[in-house]
């Protein structure tokens, strides 16, 4: 069996004490992953309302 091709190669976490980036950063990927779910969310919820009108 092959092995995968690695695309994106893992990051391990911050050591304790360590530098975990800026707050701006962290604050960016939380809002950006709560819209994009909130999205997602709206999406599936109106496809699954228009379903019955779609025959």
């Amino acid at each position: 069996m092959r092995t995968p091709a690695i695309i994106i190669r893992p990051e391990p976490p911050p050591e304790p004490g360590e530098d975990s980036g800026p707050l701006w950063r962290r604050l960016a990927w939380f809002v950006g992953l709560a819209v994009a779910g909130s999205g997602v969310t709206a999406v599936v919820a109106y496809a699954l309302r228009a379903l019955p009108f779609a025959g």
